[in-house]
């Protein structure tokens, strides 16, 4: 297995907030989330990470960019 250097969920939170100015409704409460979230294995409330990052993915699709690009494959590789 490869070792790599995976940044916590509300570092990458923050990076999204900084990008995306206008966070689509759908989307918002998940990346809320993930802004108190340290990992992929983390849970917050009843939800784990896994769910959050799920879901935020599936509701981000008006977020576009290079940044956005770059972020969204981040966050899919964490799911893998």
């Amino acid at each position: 297995m490869k070792t790599q250097n995976v940044r916590p969920l509300w570092a990458i939170a923050s990076d999204i907030r900084k990008d995306w100015k206008k966070v689509n409704y759908a989307a918002k409460p998940y990346l809320e989330a993930m802004a108190g979230l340290e990992s992929i294995q983390d849970t917050f409330g009843y939800d784990n990470a896994r769910g959050i990052v799920m879901y935020f993915l599936g509701n981000a699709h008006a977020w576009r960019g290079e940044k956005a690009k770059e972020i969204k494959k981040e966050l899919k590789g964490m799911l893998k």
